[in-house]
């Protein structure tokens, strides 16, 4: 098997494995599923992971960096901080039934016994909030905002964002998406020292 063909069978396997894991949740997926649902042996899955805990934060990985490919893309844009940090909270929240989000909080809950999966989900965790601090940063040295910790605003803000998205993504009709967003604009709008109609 080539190089390229071994990437190509790799990703193919990652984008399997998420399918089953948010059919099934990260506890009760077993690599045999993913073999099957891949049409491939278990021997191979295995050859390309190792373990099962392996196959499961890769499969998370994988999929939780289509979420910080959208995240690079906002930071990295040449756009003001305010016009960052309102894509940074629409981004955040839940559309639906999200499968990043189900991946996010399968992926919390499992962390808590799987060190392996521990370890990717706090690095990729603390990226967002990273980020966000960093936008709020540049917004305060432009003047735009007011927060003498930007790092304290950002881990206020995302774990405010973190409850109310769990709420939405995992009890339908018990708040709306709409509720949702503004209650966050309120709460990042009084860390900020802005009106939250600025983040409409």
């Amino acid at each position: 098997m080539t190089r390229r063909a071994a990437d190509v069978r790799l990703d193919s396997l990652l984008r399997t494995a998420c399918d089953v894991i948010v059919e099934r949740g990260l506890a009760n997926t077993r690599t045999a599923d993913v073999a099957q649902a891949a049409g491939v042996s278990q021997a191979l899955v295995f050859y390309h992971f190792a373990t099962k805990e392996r196959l499961l934060a890769q499969a998370f990985a994988y999929a939780v960096e289509q979420d910080l490919a959208r995240l690079d893309a906002v930071v990295r844009s040449s756009a003001p901080p305010l016009t960052k940090l309102r894509r940074l909270l629409r981004l955040y929240t839940p559309a639906g039934r999200s499968i990043s989000w189900s991946m996010w909080i399968d992926g919390w809950a499992e962390s808590l016994r799987t060190p392996e999966l521990e370890k990717v989900c706090r690095r990729l965790d603390l990226r967002w909030r990273q980020d966000l601090a960093a936008v709020i940063s540049d917004g305060v040295a432009a003047g735009t905002f007011v927060c003498a910790d930007p790092a304290g605003a950002a881990w206020r803000i995302n774990a405010v964002m973190d409850g109310l998205a769990v709420q939405l993504a995992v009890h339908e009709r018990v708040i709306t998406r709409r509720q949702v967003g503004e209650w966050i604009r309120l709460v990042a709008a009084r860390e900020l020292g802005l009106d939250p109609s600025q983040l409409d």
